[in-house]
């Protein structure tokens, strides 16, 4: 899974607040001391407006290919935490180092500590799958 997480880098994230259900595409940094997601998102978002009210938020992170024995994705689950203090020193660092472009941004980092997750390769055989989790 953590090679998955590595290799790729947009996360369709889906947050829900006062039952109205949303969705975002959001470029990633997996942070491996955190188990975690760093991300960068303005505070105006729809998107973090809701994970301010519920952070428990749900995603997905997918390769598309048109062969269904090659399909391979991740669903996730997890707390959407603003970074601070020293998590956003390290997290600025892991977002930095994959998208360098992103210095000249002037937004908020956040971070994704994940809690479950749910990987399907059909390499593997149509329909395996593989879990984890840990308590947040």
């Amino acid at each position: 899974m953590v090679a998955f997480l590595r290799k790729h880098h947009v996360l369709t994230l889906a947050t829900c607040c006062d039952n109205r259900p949303w969705c975002c595409n959001c470029f990633y940094a997996y942070v491996d001391r955190l188990c975690g997601l760093a991300l960068t998102s303005d505070a105006a978002t729809r998107h973090i407006a809701q994970a301010q009210q519920q952070p428990y938020v749900a995603g997905s992170i997918v390769l598309e290919s048109t062969v269904v024995g090659k399909l391979q994705g991740i669903q996730l689950e997890g707390k959407l935490m603003e970074a601070d203090g020293e998590l956003l020193k390290e997290i600025k660092a892991a977002y930095l180092k994959r998208f360098p472009f992103a210095v000249l941004m002037d937004t908020r980092l956040w971070l994704l500590k994940l809690s479950t997750m749910k990987m399907t390769d059909n390499r593997w055989g149509f329909g395996k799958k593989l879990y984890w989790s840990a308590s947040l």
